[in-house]
């Protein structure tokens, strides 16, 4: 099965044709390849709201329902990802806590 003409779109770095998709876990958005393959670890159904979700494929449930479509992250296949983020900064920042002396209890 193939996804509607309504759902395809083009990537913005790399023109590739992708689906936005909500997962069933959390609701997030995420883009899939708009071209099913046999190779995708992502089932992809469309809802009775008319909107595409997705789900991984696992062990537990490796093959997709019959009214589903096997799918790859677009992630794993754009030909022009994005920059990668890192949570470090050099050094570390202090925020929230005032340098104050230290006292003993005792007067």
């Amino acid at each position: 099965m193939k996804p509607s003409r309504a759902h395809v779109t083009a990537c913005r770095r790399c023109g590739a044709p992708i689906c936005w998709t909500l997962t069933t876990a959390r609701g997030r958005r995420q883009p899939v390849d708009a071209e099913p393959t046999e190779t995708g670890n992502l089932a992809v159904t469309q809802g009775a709201d008319g909107l595409l979700y997705v789900r991984s494929l696992t062990k537990v449930h490796p093959e997709p329902r019959p009214s589903e479509w096997r799918a790859m992250p677009h992630h794993a296949t754009c030909s022009s990802p994005p920059p990668r983020r890192s949570n470090r900064t050099g050094e570390r920042a202090r925020t929230g806590v005032r340098p104050v002396p230290w006292q003993s209890g005792r007067p």
